[in-house]
């Protein structure tokens, strides 16, 4: 009984002892349990709120993207009116160059006119300032430079109407370049060494030897000198000098009218020529052969009808003429 008595104690302190390390156990497991609960909802509370702050931050953001989709179609409509304002220039731009186009071709036009135009003026000018040089001049050499300079203006200019003013323009500088030097140029020379073979002419037919003089004349040698005389031929010193200075004068007139190119003057002043030679200077081989030479010289015409001549200038001037209206 005692033994039983004895031992109930320290199991009751045991049971006791278990009893309150038990209650500290359901008090710890529950104090850890509210502290997990706890840090549960904190987390539960800081996830909510981070939601909160990326709901919120998503809100901005979809704000923000709005005003930018908002702006972007402001400027897509301002860039759409402004590229329609510009398409609306540009067309502008497009007719004012044609205009512009159209214009400057008309005035090319007019430009190109107004040079053909200035060109055939300066091709007529100096194709008459050729035909006077040979007509009133002859000078061949000057109307030749006159015609290479209105053949160059001629050929600067592009219209296929004046193929034909070319090519008689070539036509007619041939015909000038096969005179050579010209009538005139050749006339003025050969009347040059006409007049210098003057001096070569005998005053005196040579006398006949005494061999072959008559007996009589043998006779009166020593008091008289009988030579044979010609009745036209002049012998007084004064007439001689007279009929030269004629002469002389006449040889001018000559060379004058060889210079204006008047024919009737050349061949009259020659003619006068030819008689004062036949009475300065008595017959002989040397004036018969001046006589025939001077008779070539009149017969020369001195202005030769070229049919090609003016035949440019005349072609030139019916073109552009101004055409009658019926």
């Amino acid at each position: 009984m005692n033994d039983v008595s004895t031992s109930s104690p320290p199991r009751r302190a045991v049971r006791g002892l278990l009893a309150v390390v038990a209650l500290l156990a359901v008090a710890a497991a529950v104090w850890l349990g509210y502290r997990s609960w706890q840090a549960r909802l904190a987390q539960t509370d800081q996830s909510r709120a981070a939601a909160a702050l990326q709901l919120s931050a998503l809100a901005q953001s979809v704000d923000a993207l709005r005003r930018d989709q908002r702006a972007n179609a402001r400027s897509i409509q301002d860039a759409a009116a402004t590229n329609r304002v510009l398409r609306d220039e540009v067309l502008g731009l497009g007719q004012r160059n044609a205009l512009l186009e159209e214009n400057l071709a008309r005035l090319a036009d007019r430009s190109r006119q107004g040079v053909q135009a200035v060109r055939r003026e300066e091709a007529e000018l100096l194709l008459s300032q050729a035909q006077q040089r040979l007509i009133y001049a002859g000078d061949l050499d000057g109307a030749r430079r006159l015609y290479g300079l209105a053949a160059g203006v001629l050929e600067s200019i592009d219209s296929p109407d004046y193929l034909n003013l070319r090519q008689a323009l070539i036509q007619e500088r041939n015909a000038l370049d096969a005179l050579g030097p010209g009538v005139r140029a050749q006339a003025a020379e050969q009347l040059t060494q006409w007049a210098n073979a003057l001096e070569t002419l005998p005053e005196q037919l040579p006398q006949a030897t005494g061999a072959t003089r008559p007996w009589w004349q043998q006779l009166l040698s020593p008091l008289v000198q009988i030579r044979p005389a010609d009745s036209q031929v002049l012998i007084a010193r004064s007439e001689r000098v007279s009929a030269n200075d004629s002469l002389q004068i006449e040889l001018s007139l000559a060379r004058a009218a060889l210079e204006r190119g008047d024919t009737p003057a050349w061949a009259a002043a020659l003619g006068r020529m030819d008689t004062w030679l036949q009475r300065l200077w008595p017959d002989s081989p040397q004036r018969q052969a001046l006589r025939t030479r001077l008779q070539a010289l009149r017969a020369l015409d001195l202005r030769p009808a070229l049919p090609e001549l003016g035949s440019t200038l005349q072609q030139l001037r019916s073109q552009h003429a101004p055409k009658e209206t019926p």
